[in-house]
């Protein structure tokens, strides 16, 4: 099979997956993701068949709609490729870096890095950050149904990686456990100048939002 043709069934086997997604996991994140990678691949000496793939596969079965569950992503996608009869040396690759891509992986000690994961991760760590990144998470919240914000409710700078799994913190506290460190995880020379942007952006809306909580002008 050539590689437009696999990439074709990839797609069409997502959209049908995530069909009934939750708004920032959806199909719209999956295609957005799948852009930024291949824009920031454009300029890295990857393998970018893999990096497709990945990008398409990443949240297939995303864990935390999954009771936690870490293997059912990958899982899911290794099967999906080998029922397409994708390359051996494909179907590894892309489940290694499904495994290793999340931020929540970022808690364990890294033993699997490669520069399409860097790729990867970077496309989806973009999309986590800037004004998409912000509508992603308020989206998010809403559907978990948590706090805007809560000034009682202080952010946890030191949260282990099962506390992060757990935690039903205001969506505010987000940006500080998460959302405003991504930009010093980036890999890639593009992905650093464009997270750069956003996360300036992201910085600018919290201004304004505390103004606007306090009734300041």
């Amino acid at each position: 099979m050539d590689n437009l043709n696999l990439i074709n069934l990839t797609v069409n086997f997502v959209k049908k997956e995530l069909q009934n997604a939750e708004a920032g996991h959806d199909w719209w994140h999956i295609l957005r993701v799948w852009n930024n990678a291949k824009l920031i691949g454009s300029t890295e000496k990857a393998n970018m068949l893999v990096v497709e793939l990945a990008a398409l596969l990443h949240d297939i079965a995303d864990s935390k709609f999954n009771n936690g569950d870490e293997e059912i992503g990958p899982q899911t996608a290794a099967d999906f490729l080998r029922s397409v009869n994708a390359d051996t040396s494909v179907v590894h690759e892309v489940e290694m870096i499904i495994r290793h891509m999340s931020f929540k992986a970022s808690f364990d000690e890294q033993s699997y890095f490669s520069p399409e994961l860097a790729v990867v991760q970077d496309a989806d760590r973009l999309d986590a950050i800037g004004a998409i990144g912000i509508a992603r998470a308020f989206t998010y919240g809403g559907f978990k149904n948590r706090e805007l914000y809560n000034p009682e409710i202080k952010p946890d700078l030191n949260l282990t990686k099962e506390a992060y799994k757990k935690s039903t913190a205001p969506t505010i506290n987000h940006f500080y456990e998460k959302l405003l460190l991504l930009k010093d995880k980036m890999n890639t020379v593009t992905g650093k100048q464009l997270a750069a942007q956003r996360h300036d952006f992201m910085l600018q809306y919290l201004d304004h939002f505390y103004r606007e909580w306090n009734g300041e002008a």
